[in-house]
């Protein structure tokens, strides 16, 4: 696993990381994610994070019984973008999850060039907990809590 203890950037629009990140996601460009300016459409970066998120909850899932249990939804995205990314860019998305409460966590993405270290953009999602039976919401699996934690290190309590 590669780990980038904060992620930096030169562009001063970018703000400092104020967390480590411990996932990263190489990811595969392909030719239908440019637009017509040749450049990475901004809608594309968002299944890189999806991409991104799902492998993040795959290395650590403490159901290795049920490889697809989550059980949280997504209830928030924004994404703020720095710099365009073009074909043959080798890009990552570095995934950390920055605090958890009772029902829900939030994450933070960066999609970074792996050549450069340039930042080109940071996603924010809020995700909550989720029962599928019922539709309706629930508090976070303490199991999921904890796992989340172990692989990042340190505890996450919301302020």
């Amino acid at each position: 696993m590669k780990h980038s203890s904060y992620l930096h950037s030169d562009n001063p629009r970018v703000p400092a990381a104020k967390h480590p990140f411990v996932h990263c996601q190489s990811i595969q460009m392909r030719f239908n994610d440019l637009d017509m300016f040749g450049h990475v459409n901004n809608n594309v970066y968002l299944s890189y994070m999806d991409l991104a998120k799902i492998n993040y909850f795959r290395s650590i899932n403490p159901y290795k019984d049920r490889p697809t249990k989550v059980d949280a939804v997504v209830v928030h995205i924004d994404t703020d973008f720095y710099s365009p990314s073009y074909f043959g860019d080798e890009l990552e998305v570095w995934t950390a999850v920055t605090c958890i409460s009772k029902r829900s966590f939030h994450l933070e993405q960066r999609v970074v060039n792996a050549t450069t270290g340039e930042t080109k953009c940071i996603g924010r999602t809020v995700m909550a907990g989720f029962d599928i039976e019922t539709a309706t919401s629930k508090p976070l699996d303490p199991m999921w809590v904890d796992a989340i934690e172990a692989y990042e290190g340190h505890a996450l309590q919301c302020d």
